[in-house]
């Protein structure tokens, strides 16, 4: 008789400015959707993606945040107890690349060096308008300890990969977690977080699918784009 997998629940909050289209990766992912037009996100919401890996059950609550300059001052308030971070921008937009920068930079102060990031030009599909290349971004990454790859949510291109990647690198922190409270004489930390607790930004969508593909024997060592 198999075991019962262990189940992680991950809060996952995508950054990045606006229409650099986070909104659109989240779609795709969760509901194989793009549209080539769409509203401006203006407030956060979230969708929900349940899969397996590494002989784990995993969900993820993929918070989707308003990227206009306006909201900037909000969205600490959903980061806060995120499990990861996705970190959008444009490859044919380097304003929205420096920004991305500035961004990482708020991520480390208040979240510390170990949450897991993974840094995504979005917009693939575009190559011949390109205006950051993949090799000063993927530097740019590994000098900052984050994940690389990029992506278009147009095309449906490593869209999946990356949220892959990054729920590889958060189960591998939470063991890392385990790991160091087993060794300190302690019960270690809790997998999930409590997403009605105390604040909690209002939701405006909140969809669960279920996935009923195994993405464990996929390679996350490298990037797709």
């Amino acid at each position: 008789m198999s075991a019962t997998p262990d189940k992680f629940t991950f809060k996952v909050v995508l950054l990045g400015e606006g229409c650099v289209g986070k909104t659109s990766l989240v779609l795709q992912y969760c509901k194989s959707q793009f549209r080539d037009s769409h509203d401006v996100t203006l407030q956060a919401s979230f969708l929900t993606k349940r899969f397996n890996l590494k002989n784990n059950r995993v969900e993820l609550h993929i918070w989707d945040t308003a990227g206009q300059e306006r909201f900037h001052a909000l969205v600490p308030m959903y980061y806060r107890d995120a499990g990861g971070v996705v970190l959008v921008y444009d490859i044919t937009d380097p304003v929205s690349y420096q920004r991305m920068q500035n961004w990482l930079m708020q991520i480390r102060s208040l979240l510390g060096p170990k949450v897991p990031i993974i840094i995504v030009g979005n917009k693939s599909d575009l190559d011949r308008n390109r205006k950051i290349s993949k090799e000063d971004a993927q530097s740019y990454a590994t000098a900052n300890s984050a994940l690389f790859t990029e992506a278009s949510a147009k095309m449906n291109s490593g869209v999946e990969q990356l949220f892959v990647s990054l729920a590889g690198a958060m189960l591998k922190a939470e063991e890392e977690k385990r790991a160091s409270g087993a060794a300190s004489g302690g019960a270690g930390t809790s997998n999930s977080y409590n997403i009605h607790g105390g604040a909690a930004p209002t939701v405006r969508r909140g969809v669960t699918l279920a996935a009923d593909e195994d993405p464990a024997e996929a390679d996350t060592s490298k990037s797709c784009c």
